[in-house]
């Protein structure tokens, strides 16, 4: 399709462009920003006046359940709820069943991407075989097969020598180390941050050194072996500061933190309230202000929706006994736009934090309308208010914390490769 969008306010941070423009697509790709050439005839024109135009959202960990847990939700389902969320790529973490360790899931992941239609896939490799933290994985392989990265989900690795290891065949390889950072001996069957409300509830508690000390051994770790790493997901203010003095001192490290995280804390438990159970749990107001802070200031360089799609019965059981996470694909947008809201950040920066950024953290060709890039774009209304209801999520998870909350902010239309894959109706 040949696609003109005119009188649309065009936002791309990594251009520094900010300007009411027409863009022309052609072949999958943007031919041009501004007055397009003559001889250039569309097959369709959108006409986005009072709409912004960014690069399609990028985001760096989003849980599609398939394969292995097709009961929750399935890769054709979560893409087209990503594109109706502006989200035309995204990162895939290997906890799938069958685990993403060998080449033929990786490739499974991405032509189901591909039949679907609705967004881009990027796989993590498994850093471990199985993620079972003893024995590295086929990471040459899994490069080939198209893993921008390796990780070990949420898994363990509790052999700091295997992680050194790890780390060093990663280096070996120019392949980003993706860490989550959490100490399994101090998280000690913990469900929610330990502090006044855990105990006020009688829940086991996961204490900030266990993050703390996580982060502290795989810098070390990095500094060692000299590899790449993203920390994933921060939840407490001082790793922030510990990720922003080993940046400060050159280390290749970034960091990202969930929209979540940016807007809840453990107070948001109340009485037991099971949307609320995640992991990294909620933390601190401190810890929720330092990581907004961490994020003004650039050392927190993207944000994610740590999407978590459930089945209602898994969040039907006693808080420590309901599977953690939300459904947070259509949220993204609309919690980090309200950042700029409240002058967190510029509209600019907080486009940012979900386009170029991340895709910089993958290494990827996404996130900016260069002239000659894939035409993968998010068109939205900044002024559009809408409720999240069970009747406005497209995805199969309605588990999310956020249910009834007014947003400021609407995805209207969803290009992927010069193709329209969402337009809002009505």
């Amino acid at each position: 399709m040949r696609l003109r969008i005119i009188n649309g306010r065009i936002i791309d941070p990594a251009n520094s462009i900010d300007s009411v423009q027409e863009i022309c697509i052609a072949d999958g790709h943007i031919q041009s920003i501004g007055a397009a050439s003559r001889d250039f005839t569309a097959d369709r024109e959108i006409d986005a006046t009072n709409l912004i135009i960014c690069p399609g959202l990028v985001d760096l960990s989003a849980r599609l359940r398939e394969p292995g847990y097709e009961h929750k939700a399935t890769i054709a389902s979560e893409t087209r709820a990503a594109a109706s969320g502006g989200i035309t790529t995204l990162c895939c973490p290997p906890d799938t069943d069958p685990i993403i360790d060998t080449p033929a899931v990786a490739a499974l992941i991405r032509s189901r991407a591909e039949a679907a239609g609705y967004a881009r896939i990027v796989p993590l490799g498994a850093l471990t075989q199985g993620l079972k933290g003893e024995r590295l994985s086929e990471m040459a392989a899994l490069k080939e097969a198209g893993c921008i990265g390796v990780n070990n989900a949420s898994r363990h690795i509790t052999n700091a020598h295997v992680l050194r290891c790890a780390m060093e065949y990663a280096a070996t390889q120019n392949l980003t180390v993706f860490l989550n950072a959490e100490d399994y001996w101090l998280r000690n069957q913990g469900c929610m941050h330990e502090g006044m409300v855990s105990t006020r509830l009688g829940l086991p508690g996961i204490p900030e050194s266990a993050e703390v000390a996580s982060v502290a051994r795989d810098l070390v770790l990095i500094e060692q072996t000299g590899v790449r790493a993203h920390f994933c997901r921060l939840s407490t203010a001082r790793a922030a500061r510990m990720v922003a003095r080993a940046r400060y001192e050159g280390l290749p490290i970034s960091a990202d933190v969930s929209a979540h995280h940016l807007y809840l804390t453990e107070m948001d438990v109340g009485d037991f309230n099971s949307q609320c159970h995640i992991e990294p749990p909620l933390r601190t107001q401190r810890d929720r202000d330092g990581l907004r802070a961490s994020l003004a200031r650039g050392i927190v360089t993207a944000i994610c929706s740590d999407h978590q799609p459930h089945e209602p019965d898994a969040k039907l059981a006693p808080f420590s006994a309901t599977a953690p996470g939300i459904s947070a694909l259509e949220t993204l947008l609309p919690l980090t736009l309200r950042l700029a809201d409240e002058d967190l950040l510029s509209l600019s920066d907080a486009i940012a934090c979900l386009t170029h950024q991340p895709a910089k953290i993958l290494g990827i060709n996404a996130g900016t309308l260069s002239i000659g890039a894939p035409a993968d774009m998010c068109i939205f209304d900044p002024n559009h208010y809408w409720t999240i209801t069970e009747k406005t999520l497209l995805s199969r998870g309605r588990n999310t914390p956020f249910m009834g909350w007014e947003f400021k902010g609407r995805v209207t239309h969803t290009v992927m490769g010069g193709k329209v894959v969402y337009e809002l109706v009505g």
